[in-house]
């Protein structure tokens, strides 16, 4: 008999475990208190209440933000921008027996189960006037009960690592996402609330054990984005007076953080996009990164994924390099850059992309 094949291991578990879908959400977990919905607030430019007393927040609420891109809608100035956008959800803090549905019972484990990752927030700064649920500031306490009260599956708890980092067949991946919906698969990214004063010089006394912590904990220091409450709101005040605002930007000497939260949550649910461009419309459509050329036209209309031809592929480095400040595709054809690609084809994160259909089709081409 032929020797048994070894189980398949899947190396990257992040994108394998989770619903395969292009409106991927992110949720603000933490304790109570720590800043969850004032940074839904800022990402999202809504004003929920989030006032200085736990349980503020009860019941979720979702809305979404743009991914920041700026570059082609200045360029191009056409009537319609369609953005990619990520879902956020905000949850209610997390308390002792959460994993067991206790306090506001199991709607509330279902609140995080219905994301597909989390912002973890942690509060890293001393401040006597805002309220801590244990009455003194711990970041890796707080870590540490947030990180147990959030775990599932016992066996893993022993092993003190995450669903997500543990060594699974694809068969196994595909039980633990029907069946279980564990909360430990899903992705990470810790955001560390920090004073204005702390994030201004760029250096707190919690930052390193935070990034010990994390990194014993199945993360890497790239998981871990410092940023300020306090420091964003001051920024938000100023968006209507961009004079004061670049005073206060070279004044202060580091930008807000939004941005980079909002591209990494997109970029750690396994998500990317491409556009399409022309006069009259510059779209974004979100698709799983791994993603072939064919599927991601059906992103647009599935008809066009069945009667896929080519795809005249630029990337957005090159026509960011090579446009010289223009809309024409010359210069960029000129040097090279401007390729046909066929259904093998995976596109790559930020693509510009004109598809070309068959014949037999209703429409042959789309550019925007």
């Amino acid at each position: 008999m032929p020797p048994k094949k070894a189980p398949e291991e899947v190396k990257n578990n992040v994108v394998a475990f989770g619903r395969v879908r292009k409106n991927l959400k992110m949720g603000c977990v933490g304790l109570p208190n720590v800043g969850k919905s004032s940074l839904f607030n800022l990402l999202t430019e809504k004003s929920n209440p989030a006032e200085n007393y736990p349980f503020c927040t009860i019941e979720p609420d979702e809305a979404r933000c743009a991914v920041p891109d700026d570059f082609l809608c200045d360029l191009w100035k056409p009537p319609s921008m369609y953005p990619a956008y990520l879902q956020v959800t905000d949850i209610a803090g997390l308390i002792k027996g959460a994993h067991k549905g206790e306090g506001l019972g199991n709607a509330f484990l279902s609140h995080i189960q219905a994301v597909d990752g989390m912002y973890h927030i942690v509060r890293a700064f001393d401040n006597d006037e805002v309220l801590h649920v244990d009455d003194s500031i711990d970041p890796i306490r707080d870590l540490s009960k947030s990180y147990a009260l959030l775990f599932l599956l016992p066996d893993m708890l022993e092993k003190d690592q995450p669903v997500r980092d543990g060594t699974w067949t694809s068969a196994e991946i595909e039980l633990i996402n029907e069946k279980m919906q564990l909360i430990t698969t899903k992705p990470t990214i810790y955001l560390v609330n920090l004073t204005m004063k702390d994030y201004l010089r760029q250096k707190s006394k919690y930052l390193p054990p935070i990034a010990k912590w994390v990194t014993e904990h199945g993360g890497f220091p790239r998981d871990i984005i410092p940023f300020s409450i306090e420091f964003e709101e001051k920024v938000n005040k100023m968006t209507d007076d961009p004079a004061a605002l670049e005073a206060f930007y070279k004044d202060s000497k580091v930008k807000s953080r939004l941005d980079k939260i909002v591209t990494e949550g997109f970029t750690k649910l396994g998500l990317q996009y491409y556009f399409t461009a022309g006069e009259k419309e510059i779209r974004c459509w979100t698709i799983q990164k791994g993603c072939l050329a064919p599927q991601a036209a059906g992103v647009i209309h599935n008809d066009f994924e069945r009667g896929f031809i080519k795809a005249e592929v630029v990337s957005y480095a090159d026509f960011y390099s090579l446009c010289e400040g223009g809309k024409s595709m010359a210069p960029i054809k000129a040097a090279g850059k401007y390729r046909q690609e066929g259904k093998t084809y995976v596109v790559q994160d930020g693509d510009i992309i004109h598809f070309q259909f068959s014949e037999l089709m209703p429409i042959k081409s789309v550019r925007g």
